[in-house]
């Protein structure tokens, strides 16, 4: 017999997504954009079928954001004189790991669980 209600576990990483990135802007004192992403991991409960678009949507200009601090501070280091490479490669990763907490969205379970 099949599960009628899927399991939320596929929804651990774009919990952690959304997370990480309210620190990220909750060091850079945005209220505002961490009240967003606490709001956005809330939302994740309601089962509708817009539900997913809006977090993809969010995840990836997350992922945006996490390449554009990348690029500011690259340039900040150099201008300083200060290794890069490895905030750079760290920040990458972050942006990339993002992305793939928006293509959780279209694997199969989650799509049975939203609608």
């Amino acid at each position: 017999m099949p599960n009628a209600r899927p399991a939320p576990w596929p929804l651990i990483a774009p919990t952690l997504a959304l997370l990480v990135l309210a620190a990220h802007f909750y060091r850079a004192a945005a209220l505002p954009l961490v009240a967003a992403c606490v709001a956005l991991v809330a939302l994740q409960a309601l089962r509708r079928p817009w539900v997913p678009h809006v977090l993809q949507l969010a995840l990836l200009a997350g992922a945006v954001e996490w390449a554009w601090t990348a690029a500011m501070l690259v340039q900040q280091r150099l201008a300083l004189g200060l290794p890069w490479q490895r905030m750079a490669i760290i920040l990458g990763v972050v942006a990339l790991a993002t992305l793939g907490a928006a293509a959780v969205f279209r694997s199969a379970r989650l799509k049975a669980r939203y609608g």
